[in-house]
């Protein structure tokens, strides 16, 4: 008989769950109410594409925060391990010029899988004791707003993982959407217009402000500073 794991999906609410961490006991997304969160899972401890990523998530702690964004980590090893890995970590690996980085933001201890179980981290494909690289963010009212899954052998990408937050941010601020490789500063996409007479201003560039490529794609420009001033942690 299959076993079909229900994963969550954006628009559904993130799954509620306490667990112990190497910052000590969270509830969540409850203790998260009001800031966004990136919570990801990574396959194992003391493994090389682990430790590149979770010393990369380190030097770009401040990056996320600045955007108001927190890092939650996971996977299924035992507190200890994680504890002894960190360490490890900080002590003796130099990797891209990444040197003595210390890990602040909390990793969950799932040693029974619950958690990885509730958020479809397990794949049997990949592997049934391992999580795979799964990213989801989360919104400051405990909505999953993105969900990517990378497998065990492949590094996350996190420059993107930065514009994502950006790019959610800036959609729910200006109430736009952003176009392929959008970066802040970049035109963004404004919504459809809402009547015949305001949709061709637009396309007669009678809209100010507003580029019209046809009907129905319409661009407008939001300068950088204006955008990161308002995406970034009041």
């Amino acid at each position: 008989m299959e076993n079909n794991v229900s994963m969550p999906r954006i628009g559904d609410k993130a799954p509620e769950f306490t667990a112990v961490t190497t910052q000590g006991q969270i509830n969540f997304p409850a203790d998260y109410t009001g800031s966004w969160v990136i919570l990801f899972s990574h396959p194992a401890d003391f493994t090389p594409v682990c430790t590149s990523e979770f010393m990369t998530f380190a030097k770009l702690e401040k990056d996320f925060s600045d955007l108001d964004c927190k890092l939650v980590g996971l996977s299924v090893d035992g507190l200890y391990s994680h504890i002894a890995w960190l360490r490890n970590i900080k002590e003796k690996i130099d990797f891209k010029g990444m040197k003595d980085m210390e890990v602040k933001f909390p990793l969950i201890e799932d040693i029974t899988m619950e958690v990885a179980k509730k958020y479809g981290m397990i794949m049997e494909g990949e592997s049934n004791t391992k999580a795979v690289r799964a990213v989801f963010v989360i919104d400051p009212k405990g909505i999953i707003r993105a969900v990517i899954y990378y497998p065990l052998s492949t590094g996350r990408n996190f420059d993107e993982l930065l514009r994502l937050i950006q790019a959610l941010k800036a959609a729910d601020e200006f109430g736009v959407a952003t176009p392929a490789d959008w970066r802040p500063g970049d035109e963004v996409i404004v919504p459809p217009a809402g009547s015949c007479g305001v949709a061709k201003d637009r396309v007669d560039g009678k809209e100010d402000g507003v580029k019209c490529y046809d009907w129905y794609f319409c661009t407008k420009q939001i300068d950088k500073d204006t955008v990161e001033k308002n995406i970034k942690k009041k």
